[in-house]
């Protein structure tokens, strides 16, 4: 699993999506997007692909449509009215395009190449467990400093932006809820149980969500992902274990993989949205990119109905209140630059190599408007090597880790990310999934404080209390004598940090 933006200059990859979606005029000012579900009308085939059909919102062109669908040997899933966008099951290779041509239909595509493949998740690397002999040296100098967890001393990111002296001041509220969208969440674990939200967890594998009992968890222990990342969040000071940036805060678990083959759907990740703002969500974390296009470009029809289902329901949760944070990737690729070679898309097939432009080919949902983007650090408060970055498309940054060259003066000695495993473990991970978290923390310490901030607000209180952070003068990180990547802009703004790095400390004075 190694893949893992305020309005950002809109000249750069904006443009082409909000044109896209304004002249659809979805997203009414009230009602819910809850999804309508039918039964499929051919049960007795297995569907090897799904689609997401986009359409106008009046429930006759839906109507229309529908019958459109079927026709073209489609089985509809569910339907969000609301947004406009109807999940399809179909064996007909040519249901695309045959439901393309049907009137009141605005775009169409499959979400897969086919139906196996492996997860996307923004993390650099595997888990490192926390070992015995670890812990026992961790908890030997944490218990050196007052009111600490056992396992911060390790913890070097929560210093790194004043995490641990903000939570002295304002540890988060109980009235805001962060959903991490995810692999799901251990909710047993017990530095997640004290803040965990059930009522507002939810499992969207498919397009539609079920809310039973501990759906929401993880499949097995090595979808560990999502709970590492919900500790970096809310993780309890309960003299257990790690703190997370917002230890007052709930977190909530939305698991949007596929069982059978770990994959992140677009239909799920449209339904985890949808979900989130329908249940009081204030803020959601997305540290991965929907499969199986790392980049989806809006010249390929199927790309373009991916990027059009999953906006709809972004923008639909960020119109009732939700701000949606998200990972800038793992690929050290420059989203502001003339072209990027993609050579690993699709990820559920063999991939083909191919040259895009990342105004028009767009990581989903990091490159969606008024989704906040953030790129990673290490301890030196340096773009970590593996971040993606990007002037006017990174909006901040935040600790994500550096194993390689940002090494802590910890008890560990690691520069990954300590935070919580299944099974009530702990271990390191790295990554822009990692930072997205850290940002995601403190926008909920900011909410807390500012509880009537809008998203287009509460982007704007992130942004401003983030450290101004300046280019390095030099980026040559293996000193090979060529740079590793290459910052543009000034301290106020740049293609590394964004506006800055987050500062809890600052968010809650």
């Amino acid at each position: 699993m190694s893949h893992l933006r305020s309005r950002r200059r809109l000249a750069l990859a904006v443009p082409v999506v909000l044109s896209l979606t304004a002249s659809l005029g979805f997203l009414p000012a009230a009602a819910s997007a809850a999804p309508q579900a039918e039964s499929a009308t051919r049960a007795a085939d297995a569907p090897n692909l799904a689609y997401v059909v986009n359409t106008k919102v009046d429930r006759h062109t839906i109507a229309s449509v529908k019958k459109a669908i079927a026709k073209a040997d489609g089985s509809v899933v569910t339907t969000y009215e609301r947004i406009g966008v109807i999940v399809v099951h179909s064996s007909n290779p040519d249901f695309a395009k045959t439901v393309r041509t049907a009137r009141g239909v605005q775009s169409a595509g499959a979400t897969r190449t086919t139906p196996l493949t492996a997860a996307g998740t923004k993390q650099e690397g595997a888990v490192e467990y926390l070992t015995g002999a670890q812990a026992e040296r961790t908890e030997a100098a944490s218990a050196k400093t007052p009111e600490s967890e056992p396992l911060e001393a390790d913890q070097w990111d929560l210093r790194a932006i004043g995490a641990d002296k903000a939570a002295r001041i304002n540890p988060g509220s109980r009235k805001v809820t962060v959903a991490v969208i995810d692999t799901g969440v251990d909710d047993t674990h017990p530095d997640i149980a004290p803040n965990f939200s059930a009522s507002q967890s939810a499992n969207c594998a498919g397009g539609k969500p079920d809310t039973s009992e501990g759906a929401w968890r993880p499949y097995t222990a090595d979808d560990y992902h999502g709970t590492h990342v919900a500790g970096e969040i809310a993780a309890a000071r309960n003299g257990v274990g790690v703190a997370g940036v917002a230890p007052g805060v709930k977190v909530s678990s939305i698991n949007v993989t596929d069982r059978a083959n770990g994959l992140f759907y677009p239909e799920s990740v449209v339904c985890a949205f949808v979900f989130a703002a329908d249940h009081g969500v204030e803020i959601t974390n997305n540290s991965y990119y929907v499969d199986p296009w790392l980049y989806n470009c809006m010249d390929d029809p199927d790309q373009r109905a991916i990027v059009d289902a999953v906006n709809r329901a972004q923008l639909y949760a960020r119109k009732k209140g939700t701000l949606n944070v998200a990972a800038a990737g793992n690929s050290n690729h420059d989203l502001d630059s003339d072209a990027i070679v993609d050579d690993s898309s699709p990820d559920d097939s063999t991939p083909v190599e191919r040259t895009i432009d990342p105004h028009e080919c767009f990581d989903v949902p990091n490159q969606l408007p008024g989704v906040v983007t953030v790129s990673s650090t290490g301890v030196d408060n340096v773009k970590s090597y593996f971040s993606t970055y990007g002037k006017g498309v990174v909006d901040v940054a935040a600790p994500g880790g550096d194993g390689r060259y940002q090494i802590p003066d910890t008890p560990s000695k690691n520069g990954r990310i300590l935070s919580t495993l299944p099974g009530g473990t702990w271990g390191f991970l790295q990554g822009t999934s990692m930072a997205s978290p850290h940002a995601s923390g403190v926008a909920a310490l900011l909410k807390s404080k500012h509880p009537w901030a809008s998203p287009a607000q509460l982007q704007a209180l992130l942004k401003a209390q983030a450290d101004e952070t300046a280019c390095p003068t030099s980026y040559d990180q293996d000193g090979d004598g060529t740079q590793d990547a290459v910052c543009k802009g000034g301290k106020r703004l740049n293609g590394f940090y964004g506006h800055g790095i987050v500062n809890a400390l600052r968010a809650v004075k």
